[in-house]
């Protein structure tokens, strides 16, 4: 059996019912963001952060499957969001940073992806310090509960975004997209992201337009198409933080 740790996750293992958890203090948040340019979003979060972050869609398999995902910053292992160890306080925060050091894992058996999720944590916070999530007898314990219904709702919400993605490759909307931005030290472009390329809508047949609305993917995609202008506030983002640096230097 071998279980795939997601992104930014260090080593995961299966949660047992005897074993503690160390939990991370109220507001505290993985190590990893402060690098990561980009987030996964589910298929409930287009709303919440197509207000705050462009929304785009990235493949880790040359196309074959896409995610969509809240995009940080406009450079490799850069996050305009994180600032002294915190969360821009004002800007929308993913559940899959709230959901950490926990996640719902596919496991591969005998190089075979099997259906089952297992909820595992990550390995660093099995600690005999930390809080146990269930009784003697196998019973959740109430500081359990709320997280495991984080757990499953996010993980049947990533189930619809695979859809939505899987539907959106489907009618060959996903179009490659490079950003070039101009900046004061510079010209810089950032790739590696698809979006929906709104003209092709109108080459749909009715029976794909009602595919689209029924599914509830055409709010999705003009949500995703709005939040694209978030990228001149990323960049607007980036050039306040140098200033602000370089004022601090001064």
């Amino acid at each position: 059996m071998r279980i795939e740790p997601p992104f930014g996750y260090s080593e995961i293992v299966p949660l047992q019912k005897d074993r503690k958890v160390r939990l991370p203090a109220a507001g505290a948040l993985p190590d990893f963001c402060r690098t990561a340019n980009a987030v996964p979003i589910s298929y409930t979060e287009f709303t919440a952060a197509c207000r705050d972050y462009p929304i785009a869609f990235v493949s880790a398999d040359s196309g074959r499957t896409f995610n969509p995902v809240a995009v940080l910053g406009v450079a490799s292992g850069e996050n305009l969001f994180w600032r002294d160890g915190e969360w821009d306080g004002s800007a929308y925060l993913p559940v899959y940073l709230r959901r950490y050091p926990f996640c719902m894992s596919r496991i591969r058996l005998n190089s075979v992806e099997q259906a089952d999720r297992m909820i595992c944590v990550e390995k660093a916070f099995v600690s005999e310090d930390g809080e146990r999530m269930f009784d003697d007898s196998g019973a959740p314990l109430p500081r359990w509960q709320p997280i495991e219904k984080l757990l499953r709702e996010y993980e049947a919400d990533i189930e619809q975004a695979r859809e939505m993605c899987a539907i959106l490759a489907d009618y060959s909307l996903l179009q490659p997209v490079t950003l070039q931005v101009s900046l004061k030290s510079g010209p810089m472009s950032f790739g590696g992201m698809h979006r929906v390329e709104e003209k092709r809508l109108e080459f749909l047949n009715a029976a794909q337009h009602r595919n689209l609305i029924r599914k509830g993917i055409m709010g999705r995609i003009y949500a995703h198409l709005l939040s694209l202008e978030n990228f001149a506030r990323l960049v607007a983002r980036k050039e306040a933080l140098a200033s602000a640096t370089g004022s601090g230097r001064a």
